[in-house]
């Protein structure tokens, strides 16, 4: 349903996960297999050029590819035979020694790290991209108060940049997860046929060194075709860095609701319209966010599942993985370029937020008022005095100001400037400040160092 691309993908992700891309990672593996060898006096390096020459996945008919893999059981086997068949157009001997000591799992999967490499790094960028505009937001409004808000009522004042910070710390944490999980899973699968490199007899290590070199990637002490470790990582990072944008998304929709309008996403002709009410301004980043971080839980425990694989190869496990994990790359890059897009165009209404923790006429201070008694009159009997004024406030509209101003115990203790410093909007708030100073510092930190260093 390519309809529905648009809404839920990426762009440069997409266009890492499509037939030609698999099939063209599958020949730079071939590709660079012929040249390692050809290094390493394991084959001729005529034979390596041909080999290479025929390893453009435009020359491949990739649907008849697709349906001779359904009979063999993968899309390599047909792969390699066709590419033996190109090689033999141009040089007979050198078709010989196409995937010479190799198996189609080396292929397949170092094809596939081979797209994952360039998909985190699009996700690592735009993470940065997200960072900074959470970083633009907790900075601005580091001091505009908000009322928090726990099981979704009202409870006691904090700030928006407070809550931005927390959203920027979370992917401060996931840059972290992101450049770990890639530094595993940036590596070579080369084993032949169970992994010992029989096939290349004594040449196996130095074939394998030469194969990591040309393509870029670390070598693993051993081939890990049965040891699923590496991509079950980069799936559970991404599950993690999905259920953080979801929280997000489900924050801003929440704040963006007609009655709280304290934040909307950005506008744009045709965004966020409605086919029937032409007022409608529908919060569908958060949407698509949220969409999102509801099907990929479900993906992540296809790839955890998939691990406990048999012996050498695995049966059925491997294969469970060949279409969940691009899903899931696609879809977390598609709801991570969404957030990046609304974060950095978010519009804040602080005077909103102002209005809103007026709301409850007071009570979202009773915790300041308990505590101010507290001080004086222990806190036992200053929750009896706040809980018995909250009640009254509420049975009779009144504000709890009035109330606990009226109230002649609590005058005893607790009146003039002193009860009313304890319904200043601000009060408390200075080490929420200090929070958000310490998160933006680290980010600031993280900022000055290049990705290739972190």
């Amino acid at each position: 349903m390519s309809v529905l691309g648009p809404l839920f993908r990426w762009d440069s992700i997409e266009v890492l996960f499509t037939d030609r891309a698999l099939v063209q990672g599958m020949l730079e593996f071939e590709a660079a297999l012929a040249r390692a060898e050809s290094r390493t006096g394991v084959i001729p390096a005529p034979a390596a050029a041909a080999i290479a020459g025929r390893c453009s996945a435009d020359l491949y008919d990739l649907a008849a590819l697709g349906r001779a893999g359904a009979s063999a059981g993968n899309i390599a086997i047909p792969l390699v035979a066709e590419l033996t068949a190109r090689v033999e157009e141009v040089d007979a001997e050198a078709a010989g020694f196409v995937h010479w000591g190799a198996t189609s799992q080396d292929a397949i999967d170092t094809g596939l790290v081979l797209q994952l490499r360039p998909a985190l790094e699009h996700i690592e960028a735009e993470l940065v991209r997200l960072a900074g505009a959470l970083a633009s937001l907790a900075r601005e409004h580091r001091d505009t108060t908000i009322a928090g808000r726990t099981w979704m009522q009202h409870a006691v004042p904090t700030t928006f940049g407070l809550k931005a910070a927390g959203w920027l710390d979370a992917v401060e944490r996931h840059l972290s997860r992101i450049a770990e999980a890639r530094s595993r899973v940036l590596a070579l699968q080369l084993g032949g046929a169970a992994g010992t490199l029989a096939a290349l007899g004594d040449k196996g290590p130095e074939v394998a060194s030469a194969l990591a070199e040309d393509l870029r990637l670390s070598l693993p002490d051993l081939p890990w075709h049965a040891h699923r470790d590496r991509v079950a990582e980069v799936a559970t990072v991404l599950g993690l860095l999905a259920g953080t944008l979801g929280k997000m998304a489900k924050d801003v929709a929440l704040h963006a609701q007609t009655e709280v309008a304290e934040v909307l996403e950005p506008s744009g002709e045709g965004r966020g319209g409605s086919s029937s009410m032409a007022h409608k301004r529908n919060p569908v980043s958060s949407a698509v966010v949220l969409a999102a971080a509801t099907r990929i839980p479900a993906l992540v425990a296809t790839m955890l599942g998939a691990m406990a694989q048999e012996d050498e190869r695995g049966l059925g496990g491997w294969q469970a993985e060949w279409e969940t994990l691009p899903e899931l790359v696609r879809l977390c890059g598609g709801a991570l370029h969404r957030a990046a897009e609304t974060m950095a165009g978010l519009r804040v209404d602080a005077a909103r937020m102002a209005a809103n923790l007026t709301a409850t006429r007071g009570l979202v201070f009773a915790e300041a008022a308990e505590m101010a008694l507290a001080a004086r009159v222990g806190r036992r009997e200053a929750r009896r005095l706040v809980a018995g004024a909250c009640r009254r406030a509420r049975g009779e509209d009144r504000h709890l100001e009035e109330v606990l101003a009226g109230d002649p115990e609590v005058g005893r203790h607790l009146g003039g400037a002193d009860l009313r410093q304890v319904f200043e909007p601000g009060r408390g708030l200075a080490v929420a400040g200090r929070l958000v100073d310490g998160v933006l510092a680290k980010h600031a930190q993280r900022a000055k160092v290049p990705s290739d260093e972190r």
